[in-house]
């Protein structure tokens, strides 16, 4: 794996108290860690060199200072409604990568969908040209499941499943 990739990994954040509260990327990890805003709790057997100095790669961070969380809502991105569908086509529930997936207006915008997370869905282009310009029903299409908008819930469960190819995440996630 290269150091640009390494850098995408997945970490786990943690509150002051160590509540789970999102996950980012290592590069992210790094800057909190360095700036002296977060600690490293776990860390994997990888390391990131500069042209000085080498650092373990985190796989748990904590915020040295508490965050007080405020209801949580997530932006609308097509990274987010990706995340939320689990990079799962949500008509014909094949598993792709994000360059395989595209972003389907339930109900088309032509038709006055909106751009929201109740009417966007993961999709692959197959089932994306088949559904076109039409509802799900008009085409004959199912979906796998409504789309919802991104809770908390939502996000916990993407912890915890984010947490099941990691074991140094286990000890923080309730499961």
């Amino acid at each position: 794996m290269s150091s640009l990739d390494r850098l995408r990994n997945p970490v786990l954040v943690l509150n002051a108290s160590y509540e789970p509260i999102n996950v980012c990327a290592v590069r992210r990890a790094l800057v909190l860690v360095l700036k002296g805003l977060a600690a490293t709790e776990e860390h994997t057997v990888a390391e990131i060199h500069s042209s000085r100095q080498s650092f373990p790669v985190p796989s748990v961070i904590r915020l040295l200072e508490y965050r007080r969380i405020p209801h949580q809502s997530r932006a609308l991105s097509r990274k987010n409604i990706l995340l939320r569908d689990r990079y799962t086509c949500q008509y014909c529930g094949k598993t792709l990568p994000s360059s395989e997936l595209t972003l389907d207006h339930v109900v088309p915008r032509s038709r006055g969908g909106e751009s929201s997370w109740e009417n966007l869905v993961a999709c692959c282009n197959p089932c994306n040209n088949r559904k076109g310009n039409r509802t799900p029903e008009e085409a004959n299409m199912r979906l796998n499941r409504p789309p919802r908008p991104f809770t908390l819930h939502t996000s916990r469960h993407l912890m915890r499943m984010l947490g099941k190819s990691d074991d140094r995440w286990r000890k923080y996630l309730f499961y």
